[in-house]
């Protein structure tokens, strides 16, 4: 699941209310562990959306 929300959010990445939208329904599908491999790739590869990405996260219970 992880490598199919990383396909996914690398094809939304034009947009960033569509990856918000994206990166929410992907993190309601993964483990912990995933999501802190997620939330790190995520944050590397898309640093522009630092924001983004962390209020996500900063979310997740």
């Amino acid at each position: 699941m992880l490598e199919f929300s990383k396909k996914i959010l690398s094809k939304v990445s034009f947009d960033k209310s569509l990856f918000k939208k994206e990166l929410q329904k992907s993190s309601g599908w993964m483990s912990k562990k995933e999501l802190m491999h997620l939330k790190i790739w995520a944050l590397t590869a898309f640093a522009g959306y630092k924001k983004i990405i962390l209020e996500v996260f900063d979310n997740i219970s």
